[in-house]
């Protein structure tokens, strides 16, 4: 873990400065919260700051004069602004006036922590010059050059996941993975829900390999006939079948020196699946109607959407197949449990569609992220990626607005909150609310959850799909605090 440092954190918001402060003081920082210009110059003045986060918005005040300040008076200390309303505009002029960062609200744990860390890190690295207070000169804090992109948001948080973006626990962990194996030529194979990035995660593992300038031939076998899919796998020679009319190179061929993914693996019929065993255990073949035997340098990634555990279980799948191809099994978690990733990804999307379609859009309102938040997204990030399209080229407001979104989103939620406002009378006659009554099972799912993370914010947060700021106010509402 990063060494101690002291941090001064400005946001009006109490509640945000009390489970922040404790959620960094797990981590071992000295947290100084403030919820002014006025104590926040008291404090600078009275202690030695590291860092400082500075909330935009301040009740009548505005986090830019904290900014200045700091700048003028302290310039050594980075700071790094937040908003939960912020456009382009203040994010820029932010940086002008010398952030070093600027985050969007509700803060994502995994970003603040790798703000921290990085200042840790430059700060073990560098040797730095003292100052008359004793802090790095002014010269070390250097204020990144930033895209529109970087200050919302929205560039991935997994180094080895090119294309993948989220913060998971769950992508962390794929991206340790892809890591250690990248350069090897182990198969991998990608499980996961339709739209859940499969296809990404391939491409992901190639480009960090040293196979990155080779090809990377993609092949959706759910897509090809039966009867044509050996043929494009491995080629055929001139008359093997009728309108083969002249040889042809198959796609493991074309993937020599590279990789190539075969999406869909669990169609694949009996007779494919006994020739990939022996592609795969030896790395040689022969073209349909033909008899010379071609060897091939290539890296196998496999993904499916099916329990292939199932499938062997009923005879549709090779057991032996199966061992040989479930060597690195890497499953991407559906985006119901990436929760605190849709704001980031949502942003994303905006930002590419908003480019390529020339949309002046800004970015989403609060309650409109709570509403994509709150969906299940059946069809996973795919999903999401046309929803978020569709806002864009249809909407006809800088800002996204619940109203702009698909019925199907908006009608749940309703139906939802409306039911909440319903009172009803139970068998002994007492009018009881129905809001009252829904809000004991949520209880007792927090309490339970509580419980078995020893009562910690933060993991009990992450293992229910919430950030620690939402888990803070149910406590509160509940009674749990």
């Amino acid at each position: 873990m990063s060494s101690s440092i002291s941090i001064l954190f400005v946001d009006d918001d109490l509640q945000i400065l009390r489970s922040t402060a404790e959620w960094l003081g797990s981590y071992g920082h000295s947290v100084r919260p403030a919820r002014s210009k006025a104590e926040a110059d008291s404090i600078l003045k009275a202690e030695a700051i590291d860092l400082a986060f500075v909330d935009l918005r301040l009740g009548p005040e505005s986090g830019m004069d904290v900014l200045r300040l700091i700048k003028e008076s302290f310039p050594e200390i980075p700071v790094v602004m937040l908003s939960g309303l912020a456009s382009i505009e203040d994010a820029m002029e932010a940086v002008k006036n010398g952030a070093a960062d600027f985050l969007t609200k509700p803060l994502m744990d995994d970003k603040v922590l790798e703000i921290i860390n990085s200042l840790n890190l430059k700060g073990q690295k560098e040797e730095k010059t003292p100052s008359l207070n004793g802090r790095a000169s002014s010269a070390e804090v250097s204020n990144p050059i930033l895209t529109p992109a970087d200050l919302l948001e929205v560039q991935p948080s997994a180094p080895k996941l090119q294309g993948i973006i989220g913060s998971d626990s769950s992508l962390q962990g794929i991206s340790e993975v892809v890591d250690r194996i990248a350069d090897t030529r182990m198969t991998v194979l990608i499980t996961g829900e339709s739209g859940t990035g499969k296809s990404l995660l391939a491409r992901a593992i190639h480009q960090a390999s040293s196979r990155r300038d080779a090809p990377f031939v993609e092949v959706a076998c759910g897509a090809l006939p039966e009867t044509l899919i050996e043929s494009e796998l491995f080629g055929h020679e001139a008359g093997a079948f009728t309108g083969a009319v002249s040889k042809k190179i198959g796609r493991f061929l074309q993937a020599d020196g590279g990789t190539i993914f075969l999406d869909e693996i669990g169609t694949a019929s009996p007779a494919l699946q006994i020739k990939l065993l022996r592609v795969l255990q030896d790395f040689e073949f022969e073209p349909v109607g033909g008899t010379k035997t071609q060897r091939v340098n290539t890296r196998v990634i496999l993904a499916t959407n099916e329990d292939l555990t199932e499938a062997v279980a009923s005879g549709r799948f090779r057991q032996d197949l199966f061992y040989r191809i479930n060597v690195i099994n890497l499953e991407l978690p559906p985006l119901r449990r990436r929760v605190a990733d849709i704001p980031r990804l949502a942003q994303f999307f905006l930002e590419k569609t908003r480019i390529e379609c020339h949309r002046d859009v800004r970015g989403f309102r609060p309650e409109t992220l709570a509403l994509l938040q709150n969906y299940t997204w059946p069809g996973n990030v795919r999903e999401l990626q046309n929803v978020v399209e569709r806002v864009v080229l249809l909407g006809s407001s800088p800002w996204i607005l619940p109203q702009d979104l698909p019925p199907h989103l908006r009608e749940d939620f309703q139906e939802s909150e409306a039911a909440l406002e319903l009172d009803f009378t139970g068998a002994s006659g007492a009018r009881n609310s129905l809001k009252n009554s829904l809000n004991v099972p949520e209880r007792q799912i927090i309490l339970n959850a509580l419980e078995a993370n020893q009562w910690s914010r933060n993991l009990t947060a992450e293992s229910l799909g919430i950030n620690r700021t939402t888990l803070y106010k149910k406590m509160k509402k509940f009674q749990l605090i």
